[in-house]
Protein backbone atom coordinates (compact mmCIF):
# COMPACT_ATOMS: atom_id res chain seq x y z
CA UNK A 1 0.00 0.00 0.00
CA UNK A 2 1.22 3.40 -0.59
CA UNK A 3 1.78 5.14 2.44
CA UNK A 4 1.81 8.72 0.65
CA UNK A 5 -1.52 7.70 -0.99
CA UNK A 6 0.16 9.79 -3.82
CA UNK A 7 0.02 13.14 -2.00
CA UNK A 8 3.92 13.52 -2.19
CA UNK A 9 3.86 13.54 -6.27
CA UNK A 10 1.28 15.67 -6.27
CA UNK A 11 1.56 18.80 -7.84
CA UNK A 12 -0.15 22.02 -6.06
CA UNK A 13 0.04 24.18 -9.20
CA UNK A 14 2.93 26.08 -8.17
CA UNK A 15 5.65 23.91 -9.75
CA UNK A 16 5.87 22.10 -6.58
CA UNK A 17 4.64 19.56 -4.00
CA UNK A 18 2.26 20.40 -0.82
CA UNK A 19 4.76 18.78 1.02
CA UNK A 20 8.22 20.14 -0.95
CA UNK A 21 6.94 23.52 -0.46
CA UNK A 22 6.04 22.86 3.26
CA UNK A 23 9.58 21.35 4.01
CA UNK A 24 11.36 24.39 2.18
CA UNK A 25 8.84 27.45 4.23
CA UNK A 26 9.70 25.07 7.16
CA UNK A 27 13.14 25.76 6.85
CA UNK A 28 12.94 29.75 5.85
CA UNK A 29 14.95 31.89 8.13
CA UNK A 30 11.52 33.76 9.12
CA UNK A 31 8.90 30.85 8.66
CA UNK A 32 5.77 32.33 7.16
CA UNK A 33 2.75 31.02 9.59
CA UNK A 34 0.35 31.45 7.14
CA UNK A 35 1.30 29.49 4.00
CA UNK A 36 2.73 27.19 6.68
CA UNK A 37 -0.99 26.52 7.73
CA UNK A 38 -2.27 26.53 4.53
CA UNK A 39 -0.47 23.85 3.20
CA UNK A 40 -1.85 21.60 6.04
CA UNK A 41 -4.74 22.70 4.37
CA UNK A 42 -3.87 21.64 0.81
CA UNK A 43 -2.18 18.68 1.91
CA UNK A 44 -5.42 17.69 3.41
CA UNK A 45 -7.64 18.12 0.37
CA UNK A 46 -5.18 17.56 -2.78
CA UNK A 47 -8.35 18.35 -5.17
CA UNK A 48 -8.04 21.71 -3.85
CA UNK A 49 -4.29 22.42 -4.82
CA UNK A 50 -3.30 26.17 -4.55
CA UNK A 51 -6.38 27.42 -4.86
CA UNK A 52 -6.99 27.30 -1.24
CA UNK A 53 -3.43 28.90 -0.40
CA UNK A 54 -4.37 31.59 -2.83
CA UNK A 55 -7.90 32.49 -1.57
CA UNK A 56 -7.13 32.02 1.85
CA UNK A 57 -3.97 34.56 1.86
CA UNK A 58 -6.45 37.02 -0.46
CA UNK A 59 -9.16 36.67 2.85
CA UNK A 60 -6.57 37.28 5.14
CA UNK A 61 -5.54 40.54 3.25
CA UNK A 62 -9.06 41.33 2.35
CA UNK A 63 -9.63 41.65 6.46
CA UNK A 64 -6.89 43.38 7.10
CA UNK A 65 -8.43 46.09 4.98
CA UNK A 66 -10.85 46.36 6.75
CA UNK A 67 -9.16 47.13 10.15
CA UNK A 68 -9.52 50.87 10.55
CA UNK A 69 -6.04 52.34 10.72
CA UNK A 70 -5.08 53.62 14.09
CA UNK A 71 -1.23 54.14 14.09
CA UNK A 72 -1.51 55.18 17.98
CA UNK A 73 -2.96 52.19 19.22
CA UNK A 74 -1.86 50.88 22.43
CA UNK A 75 -1.85 46.99 23.15
CA UNK A 76 -4.88 47.16 24.57
CA UNK A 77 -6.42 49.60 21.69
CA UNK A 78 -5.17 46.79 19.30
CA UNK A 79 -6.89 43.58 21.27
CA UNK A 80 -10.10 45.62 20.98
CA UNK A 81 -10.43 46.72 17.13
CA UNK A 82 -9.10 43.25 16.73
CA UNK A 83 -12.53 41.76 18.93
CA UNK A 84 -14.67 43.97 16.93
CA UNK A 85 -13.91 43.63 13.48
CA UNK A 86 -13.24 39.59 13.54
CA UNK A 87 -15.09 38.47 16.80
CA UNK A 88 -18.12 41.32 16.25
CA UNK A 89 -18.40 41.94 12.48
CA UNK A 90 -17.07 38.67 11.51
CA UNK A 91 -17.93 36.45 13.87
CA UNK A 92 -14.86 34.02 14.36
CA UNK A 93 -15.49 32.34 17.40
CA UNK A 94 -15.32 28.79 18.52
CA UNK A 95 -17.41 26.16 20.23
CA UNK A 96 -17.20 22.47 21.90
CA UNK A 97 -18.27 20.85 18.49
CA UNK A 98 -15.21 22.37 17.07
CA UNK A 99 -12.94 20.05 18.73
CA UNK A 100 -14.62 17.18 16.48
CA UNK A 101 -13.89 18.51 13.10
CA UNK A 102 -11.11 18.44 11.09
CA UNK A 103 -12.05 21.21 9.56
CA UNK A 104 -11.28 23.27 12.54
CA UNK A 105 -7.69 22.95 11.69
CA UNK A 106 -7.27 24.04 8.30
CA UNK A 107 -7.06 27.34 7.82
CA UNK A 108 -9.06 27.74 4.60
CA UNK A 109 -11.41 26.26 6.63
CA UNK A 110 -11.19 28.09 9.39
CA UNK A 111 -11.38 31.57 7.12
CA UNK A 112 -15.09 30.49 5.22
CA UNK A 113 -16.43 28.92 8.38
CA UNK A 114 -15.48 31.45 11.22
CA UNK A 115 -15.37 28.66 13.41
CA UNK A 116 -12.38 26.89 14.54
CA UNK A 117 -10.05 25.51 17.36
CA UNK A 118 -8.61 28.48 19.20
CA UNK A 119 -4.85 27.52 18.23
CA UNK A 120 -6.32 28.42 14.23
CA UNK A 121 -8.58 31.22 15.18
CA UNK A 122 -5.15 32.90 16.95
CA UNK A 123 -3.56 32.07 13.42
CA UNK A 124 -6.28 34.69 11.68
CA UNK A 125 -6.00 37.08 14.57
CA UNK A 126 -2.32 36.76 14.36
CA UNK A 127 -2.33 37.18 10.52
CA UNK A 128 -4.67 39.97 10.29
CA UNK A 129 -2.46 41.93 13.12
CA UNK A 130 0.89 41.62 11.71
CA UNK A 131 -0.35 42.21 8.08
CA UNK A 132 -1.86 45.48 10.10
CA UNK A 133 1.32 46.23 11.68
CA UNK A 134 0.58 45.26 15.28
CA UNK A 135 2.94 44.14 17.69
CA UNK A 136 1.38 40.33 17.88
CA UNK A 137 2.62 36.99 19.20
CA UNK A 138 0.91 33.42 19.77
CA UNK A 139 0.52 32.36 23.76
CA UNK A 140 0.21 28.12 23.57
CA UNK A 141 -0.77 28.07 27.21
CA UNK A 142 -1.67 24.18 27.53
CA UNK A 143 -5.32 23.31 26.61
CA UNK A 144 -5.97 26.70 25.16
CA UNK A 145 -4.38 29.01 22.43
CA UNK A 146 -4.38 32.79 23.18
CA UNK A 147 -2.81 35.96 21.29
CA UNK A 148 -1.40 38.88 23.04
CA UNK A 149 -0.43 42.56 21.98
CA UNK A 150 2.75 44.38 23.10
CA UNK A 151 5.51 43.51 25.34
CA UNK A 152 5.17 40.28 26.83
CA UNK A 153 7.61 41.26 29.62
CA UNK A 154 6.13 44.76 29.54
CA UNK A 155 2.82 46.50 28.54
CA UNK A 156 0.97 44.14 26.90
CA UNK A 157 -3.22 42.77 26.52
CA UNK A 158 -4.45 39.51 25.89
CA UNK A 159 -7.26 38.10 24.10
CA UNK A 160 -8.92 34.98 23.17
CA UNK A 161 -10.10 34.48 19.99
CA UNK A 162 -12.00 31.67 20.84
CA UNK A 163 -14.03 33.59 23.17
CA UNK A 164 -14.80 35.92 19.82
CA UNK A 165 -11.50 37.96 21.79
CA UNK A 166 -12.53 38.44 25.15
CA UNK A 167 -9.94 40.59 26.93
CA UNK A 168 -8.25 38.86 29.98
CA UNK A 169 -6.80 39.39 32.86
CA UNK A 170 -3.69 37.92 34.60
CA UNK A 171 -6.32 35.93 36.88
CA UNK A 172 -8.02 34.65 33.49
CA UNK A 173 -5.04 33.38 32.38
CA UNK A 174 -4.43 31.65 35.18
CA UNK A 175 -7.69 30.37 35.64
CA UNK A 176 -6.86 29.00 32.38
CA UNK A 177 -4.33 26.96 33.05
CA UNK A 178 -4.92 25.76 36.04
CA UNK A 179 -8.46 24.39 34.22
CA UNK A 180 -6.27 22.55 32.38
CA UNK A 181 -3.34 21.69 34.24
CA UNK A 182 -4.19 22.18 38.09
CA UNK A 183 -1.52 24.04 38.49
CA UNK A 184 0.27 27.49 38.81
CA UNK A 185 1.04 29.49 35.52
CA UNK A 186 4.80 29.51 35.02
CA UNK A 187 6.41 32.10 33.76
CA UNK A 188 7.60 30.65 30.84
CA UNK A 189 4.68 29.60 29.57
CA UNK A 190 3.13 33.37 28.63
CA UNK A 191 6.37 33.48 26.32
CA UNK A 192 5.61 34.03 22.35
CA UNK A 193 5.49 30.75 20.84
CA UNK A 194 7.19 30.59 17.68
CA UNK A 195 5.59 29.82 14.22
CA UNK A 196 7.37 26.38 13.92
CA UNK A 197 6.06 25.79 17.31
CA UNK A 198 2.46 26.39 16.74
CA UNK A 199 2.61 24.44 13.21
CA UNK A 200 3.67 21.43 15.22
CA UNK A 201 0.93 22.08 18.00
CA UNK A 202 -1.59 22.04 14.96
CA UNK A 203 -0.63 18.95 13.44
CA UNK A 204 -0.56 17.62 17.00
CA UNK A 205 -4.40 18.23 17.43
CA UNK A 206 -4.55 16.90 13.81
CA UNK A 207 -3.17 13.78 15.03
CA UNK A 208 -5.32 13.67 17.95
CA UNK A 209 -8.58 14.02 16.06
CA UNK A 210 -7.32 11.21 13.58
CA UNK A 211 -6.52 9.12 16.55
CA UNK A 212 -9.37 9.06 17.92
CA UNK A 213 -10.63 7.82 14.58
CA UNK A 214 -9.11 4.33 13.61
CA UNK A 215 -11.22 4.68 9.99
CA UNK A 216 -8.71 7.70 9.35
CA UNK A 217 -5.38 6.45 9.53
CA UNK A 218 -4.83 8.37 6.23
CA UNK A 219 -4.83 11.74 8.30
CA UNK A 220 -2.88 10.62 11.12
CA UNK A 221 -0.53 9.45 8.68
CA UNK A 222 0.38 12.34 6.36
CA UNK A 223 -0.18 14.82 9.91
CA UNK A 224 2.64 12.94 11.06
CA UNK A 225 4.86 12.80 7.51
CA UNK A 226 4.49 16.85 8.13
CA UNK A 227 5.55 17.13 11.52
CA UNK A 228 8.90 14.89 10.34
CA UNK A 229 9.63 17.52 7.57
CA UNK A 230 10.07 20.18 10.75
CA UNK A 231 13.45 20.83 11.76
CA UNK A 232 13.01 20.34 15.30
CA UNK A 233 10.23 17.51 16.06
CA UNK A 234 10.14 14.49 18.93
CA UNK A 235 11.79 11.90 17.81
CA UNK A 236 9.04 9.34 18.73
CA UNK A 237 6.84 10.21 15.68
CA UNK A 238 9.04 8.14 13.42
CA UNK A 239 7.94 5.18 15.47
CA UNK A 240 4.25 6.81 15.13
CA UNK A 241 4.74 6.41 11.34
CA UNK A 242 6.35 3.00 11.45
CA UNK A 243 3.25 1.96 13.40
CA UNK A 244 0.68 3.52 11.14
CA UNK A 245 2.23 2.05 8.25
CA UNK A 246 1.66 -1.34 9.70
CA UNK A 247 -1.97 -0.58 10.43
CA UNK A 248 -2.34 0.32 6.90
CA UNK A 249 -0.84 -3.11 5.20
CA UNK A 250 2.85 -1.48 5.11
CA UNK A 251 4.54 -4.68 6.94
CA UNK A 252 7.95 -4.16 5.16
CA UNK A 253 7.97 -0.44 5.26
CA UNK A 254 6.88 -0.46 8.90
CA UNK A 255 9.27 -3.02 10.00
CA UNK A 256 12.24 -1.42 8.18
CA UNK A 257 11.05 1.97 9.98
CA UNK A 258 10.78 0.47 13.36
CA UNK A 259 13.94 -1.25 13.10
CA UNK A 260 16.10 1.92 12.18
CA UNK A 261 13.81 4.14 14.90
CA UNK A 262 14.82 0.64 17.79
CA UNK A 263 19.08 1.56 16.67
CA UNK A 264 18.20 5.14 17.40
CA UNK A 265 16.95 4.69 20.78
CA UNK A 266 18.72 1.66 21.30
CA UNK A 267 21.53 3.14 23.54
CA UNK A 268 19.35 4.80 25.76
CA UNK A 269 16.20 2.71 26.03
CA UNK A 270 17.25 -0.86 25.67
CA UNK A 271 14.44 -2.44 26.98
CA UNK A 272 12.39 -0.14 24.68
CA UNK A 273 14.41 -1.02 22.05
CA UNK A 274 14.39 -4.90 21.50
CA UNK A 275 10.14 -4.29 22.42
CA UNK A 276 10.52 -2.06 18.85
CA UNK A 277 12.56 -4.82 17.35
CA UNK A 278 9.88 -7.48 18.53
CA UNK A 279 7.21 -5.26 17.03
CA UNK A 280 9.28 -5.52 13.38
CA UNK A 281 9.74 -9.01 13.21
CA UNK A 282 5.59 -9.11 14.08
CA UNK A 283 5.04 -7.40 11.35
CA UNK A 284 7.40 -9.03 8.49
CA UNK A 285 5.40 -12.41 10.08
CA UNK A 286 2.52 -11.18 8.52
CA UNK A 287 3.51 -11.34 5.02
CA UNK A 288 3.19 -15.20 5.57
Amino acid sequence: MDSHDDRDTADDGSGGTVRERFAEAARAERPDLALLCLLINAEADPAAGEGTVDAAQAELDRLTGLLPYEPSRDPRGWARALAALLGGEHGFHGTADDYRRLESSLLGEVLKRRRGLPILLSVVWMEVARRAGAPVYGIALPGHFLVGFGDPAGEHAVADPFAGGRLLDDQDVELLVAASTGAALPEALLRPAGPLEIVLRVLNNIRAWAAARPEHTDVQLWAVELSLLLPHHPARLRYERARLLVERGDFVGGAREMEHYADTVAAMEPSAADAIRRQARAARARLN
